[in-house]
């Protein structure tokens, strides 16, 4: 089966939901989008880890075009959020756009008839523009550990949950102190007999300050809709605020740090767990996470801190000390592989390089974080450096669709040139390099192999927000032109 559309989105997350919403208000209706999974959701469909949730409040876990007054705690878990979209794709009908079941094959760009042509698992797809809305935590990173796989035991990554295994009276392992480690781990603890938590470096941890959402609240910002905006922008500026904290050095970050300080000290009074839980780089320089629960957890009788993780053997885990412990089960909480976009290597621009070439000859880089010089017409939303240290990645991809739209709608073909591209890199690198990311002491998901800071947007949701108000075409090629596109034709 083949067939033409205006729009092809790969992705049915919050970007991909977010773009189509978008589109559809600016009179774009001639959308296809594509998912692999079998439910939409994105990351929410695929993480269902015990204690799954998000990890910035979730006022800033809706669109600005959606509001959503039901919202039942402060920090909603996965299956609301999850819940929260599908309800979406209801109430804007984006349902008979969305293919589930649906892999992305390849991508490539026809020089000729200047469109996409898309192959997946279902049929051929071409598009006069394609959205790549993957995000960057899509592919589930399991480290090249020697004895993986002569493991006689269950193993599972966070974001591949298997519900299936009955984790009662069991002994397991944890590898990493990532953000989703932090919530697992506690949500787990009553169910072991033995847990161990294999810890490479100890994150920075500041309270969570989780609770429910009263009928009564969420009866009064749903009657009063000024009131729920009221809400979200003072909890988006408030969060920005807090940048300062986990990216200068200074006194702002020695704010921060102190409160993580004391936080640490209150929830943990043995000197030698705090001491090995105390992080020993600045404050920022990895994701700063939010727990409540995630010390107490530590502290329990059948719970065991231990080095990195060594080897794997058939019984169970060797620590970075040669010390073995048998195991039954080993949870790798390793986080995902953004060093290779999930559709890089799958997409083929106008020279006939993938974009996966592309971005290994010099850095894995995008004009604005999202259009990248030959592929045409390709959009790439939470692409790089558009990630955040400290707020809501949906407020980006706001930013990023309505940019996107405003090129959609123009009716051109745009490549964007290379100079401005490159400009635009540096300019963003030379920011980057007085932030806690670079000057931090330590090394994190957020660098590449030559320690380039691909992942994160150096300022405020505000000031990428005013970045993308307008669509600059000075900065493309326009190489063609259909019939533009106007809004609610």
């Amino acid at each position: 089966m083949s067939r033409h559309v205006r729009v092809s989105i790969v992705g049915a997350g919050f970007s991909g939901i977010a773009a189509a919403i978008s589109l559809r208000r600016a009179g774009i209706t001639d959308i296809a989008i594509i998912d692999r999974a079998d439910r939409v959701g994105g990351a929410w469909t695929a993480n269902t880890y015990p204690g799954c949730a998000c990890d910035v409040p979730s006022r800033l876990y809706e669109l600005d075009a959606a509001p959503w007054p039901d919202w039942s705690r402060k920090f909603a878990g996965q299956a609301e959020i999850q819940r929260y979209l599908e309800q979406m794709v209801l109430a804007f009908g984006l349902g008979p756009m969305i293919e589930l079941n649906t892999e992305l094959i390849s991508s490539c760009w026809d020089q000729t008839e200047q469109r996409w042509c898309t192959q997946t698992s279902t049929g051929e797809i071409t598009s006069d523009y394609a959205i790549s809305a993957c995000g960057g935590l899509t592919e589930p990173l399991v480290p090249d550990i020697e004895g993986v796989a002569d493991f006689n035991g269950a193993q599972m990554h966070t974001s591949r949950w298997d519900h299936g295994i009955d984790l009662h009276g069991k002994r397991v392992a944890v590898v990493g102190t990532g953000a989703s480690a932090i919530q697992v781990v506690p949500a787990i603890a009553d169910q072991v007999s033995q847990l161990v938590l294999l810890q490479r470096t100890p994150p920075w941890i500041i309270p969570r300050g989780d609770k429910n959402i009263p009928l009564w609240q969420q009866r009064l910002l749903g009657f009063v809709p000024i009131a729920q905006r009221a809400v979200r922008n003072l909890t988006m500026w408030s969060r920005d605020v807090q940048l300062l904290s986990f990216t200068r050095q200074g006194r702002w970050q020695a704010i921060g740090a102190g409160i993580a300080r004391r936080h640490l000290r209150r929830q943990v009074s043995d000197p030698q767990l705090r001491a090995a839980v105390t992080p020993n780089y600045a404050m920022g320089c990895k994701r700063v996470l939010l727990s409540d629960d995630y010390y107490p957890a530590l502290q329990r009788s059948h719970v065991v801190i231990a080095p990195a993780l060594q080897r794997v053997t058939a019984t169970g885990v060797v620590d970075a000390d040669g010390n073995e412990i048998e195991v039954d089960v080993i949870v790798w909480a390793t986080g995902f592989k953004v060093m290779d976009p999930p559709l890089a290597d799958r997409t083929i621009g106008s020279t006939g390089r993938t974009l996966a070439e592309v971005f290994y000859d010099t850095h894995m880089a995008a004009y604005r974080g999202t259009t990248v010089s030959g592929f045409p017409n390709l959009f790439i939303l939470q692409g790089p450096n558009t990630g955040l240290g400290h707020s809501s990645v949906v407020l980006m991809t706001e930013a990023q669709v309505g940019y996107v739209t405003q090129a959609i709608c123009s009716g051109e073909v745009f490549d964007v040139d290379a100079d401005r591209q490159r400009a635009y890199v540096n300019s963003l690198d030379q920011r980057l390099a007085t932030t806690v990311w670079e000057q931090g002491g330590c090394r994190s998901w957020y660098q590449d192999g030559r320690g380039r800071n691909i992942a994160l947007w150096p300022g405020s949701t505000h000031s990428f927000a005013r970045q993308m108000q307008r669509f600059d075409p000075d900065a493309y090629h326009q190489l063609h032109r259909w019939e533009s596109v106007d809004a609610e034709k």
